[in-house]
């Protein structure tokens, strides 16, 4: 065969194919992470320390169910997937204050927060335990690296609270949070 077409195939091979090409194109600028995830809420599979100061009886560990409840004793199921540590607080506070207690005083903390998932170009994709700080870069680390067809600049990720996923710059501050599901994607050439 003729030298120019073995050119004409290797500078193909080289920029990808027409459909890389295509999803490339297709896919949005990756937007700069925000340094600080916002406050945490709480999910099924959370598991919760509540402190109920003076009661040793109503202290202590709580799971929240798949239904998104936390069963406490004397007010029953208490709604938390969706809200933040200091609500729960609130919440507990006015149901124990409402015919229980007299000025309760709640405190609580997250002990186990839900897992997060890696996907995609990474050495060993699957489940990890949430780590408080923890970076798109130190999770891929736990996944124990890229491989090498992994794009290095961009990675995917869906939080909780949206139905997609959406592309970030993938930098050492890109912080990630629990339940969060990234993707590392394949980078062309």
């Amino acid at each position: 065969m003729k030298a120019w077409f073995f050119a004409l195939i290797l500078s193909a091979l080289a920029i990808g194919t027409p459909a890389a090409w295509a999803a490339e194109a297709r896919a949005p600028e990756p937007v700069v992470a925000p340094d600080v995830v916002p406050e945490y809420q709480l999910g099924a599979g959370d598991k919760v320390r509540i402190i109920v100061y003076g009661e040793p009886t109503l202290t202590g560990e709580y799971s929240i169910s798949s239904s998104g409840t936390i069963s406490f004793p004397l007010i029953g199921d208490v709604p938390s997937s969706g809200l933040t540590v200091k609500a729960i607080q609130s919440d507990i506070e006015k149901k124990l204050s409402n015919g229980f207690m007299r000025k309760p005083q709640v405190s609580a903390e997250v002990l186990t927060y839900r897992p997060f998932y890696i996907l995609g170009e990474v050495n060993r994709p699957g489940q990890y335990p949430y780590t408080s700080g923890l970076t798109v870069l130190k999770a891929v680390a736990t996944a124990q690296g890229f491989t090498y067809r992994a794009n290095t600049k961009r990675v995917y990720i869906k939080r909780g609270d949206n139905a997609a996923e959406q592309p970030y710059s993938l930098t050492s501050t890109t912080p990630v949070a629990p339940g969060d599901i990234l993707r590392i994607s394949e980078r062309f050439f």
